[in-house]
């Protein structure tokens, strides 16, 4: 059966282009419904406070950062969106003594503009927050030294091959609207991909890239971090590819319920549990990781109910 077109963005891919079935089936889940989700390989995790939430969060830095050694240098991945756990990240490491001579960390995505990721002048700059946030406010005789800080923003081969040379522990990140990680967004619906996404297996192989970015993505940025301000954020980004991805020994997503809707937090959990992967959802592909973790605010998670405002 020939896919529909998209509610969304006629000439892209996105999860209105699923079959009914699965969209009412999402809309139906309640907190125990997702837990149930929970199988060998997903795991579904609920905190009742955004104290703990975030300190669940940023504790996973910790806790990865602590395996860091001389002979096996280890790190994370981690997104801008959440930021909340950040500062709580620099606080611990500094509150405990943490020494990351032997750690690294990864940014996950830059803004591109002209082709090229912007610098740190761009006040959207997702290097600029990691350090602002985090990384500066780590004392000095603490901090990681600036070359295991490794932003996508020059030589994407290199950011690539960072993945082989040092473990990633672990890779954090939130959901996008669109229901991507990163800015793994949904392909455009042209060329080979005019009537069906790709693959699964064709998605998986994308590496660490410049992506052109769907209209909801450019929105919802708009939205969490620019005031609505929508002719300030670019329409192209360097996002870590589900290459890199699956050589994280974790993956973590936290959904505190202000990034996505309570449809989307509900449709990739369903599809991950379920094991429905699908590139016109993202997230969903990650139904094939052997190590994913769902972490729910409970307040944040709301209902996909009709309510008029």
């Amino acid at each position: 059966m020939k896919r529909r077109l998209s509610k969304l963005a006629p000439g892209w891919w996105d999860y209105t282009t699923l079959e009914q079935d699965i969209l009412d089936d999402a809309a139906r889940l309640d907190a125990r419904d997702l837990q149930q989700l929970s199988r060998p390989g997903f795991t579904v995790h609920f905190y009742d406070t955004l104290e703990e939430f975030y300190c669940a969060e940023a504790l996973e830095y910790i806790q990865a950062w602590k395996q860091a050694t001389a002979d096996n240098p280890a790190g994370v991945c981690g997104p801008i969106g959440p930021t909340e756990q950040l500062p709580l990240v620099a606080r611990i490491v500094n509150a405990t003594g943490l020494n990351l001579r032997h750690a690294h960390f990864w940014g996950m995505d830059e803004w591109v503009i002209a082709g090229k990721a912007v610098d740190e002048s761009h006040p959207l700059s997702f290097a600029k927050c990691d350090k602002e946030m985090c990384f500066n406010r780590i004392e000095k005789k603490l901090r990681m030294p600036d070359a295991q800080l490794h932003f996508p923003t020059g030589d994407l081969a290199a950011y690539s091959k960072s993945y082989d040379q040092v473990r990633c522990v672990l890779m954090q990140g939130g959901q996008g609207e669109i229901k991507h990680w990163a800015f793994n967004d949904p392909l455009k619906r042209e060329g080979q991909y005019k009537d069906t996404p790709p693959s699964p297996a064709e998605y998986r192989k994308l590496t660490t890239r410049i992506v052109d970015l769907h209209p909801v993505t450019i929105i919802q940025n708009a939205r969490t971090s620019g005031g609505g301000n929508v002719a300030l954020v670019p329409v192209q980004a360097a996002t870590v590819g589900p290459v890199e991805t699956w050589k994280a020994e974790k993956v973590s997503i936290w959904h505190p319920g202000h990034h996505d809707n309570p449809f989307g937090m509900r449709l990739s959990a369903l599809m991950i549990g379920k094991q429905i992967p699908d590139a016109a959802v993202p997230m969903s592909l990650l139904a094939d990781h052997p190590n994913v973790h769902f972490h729910y605010y409970r307040g944040g998670l709301g209902s996909v109910a009709v309510e008029m405002h």
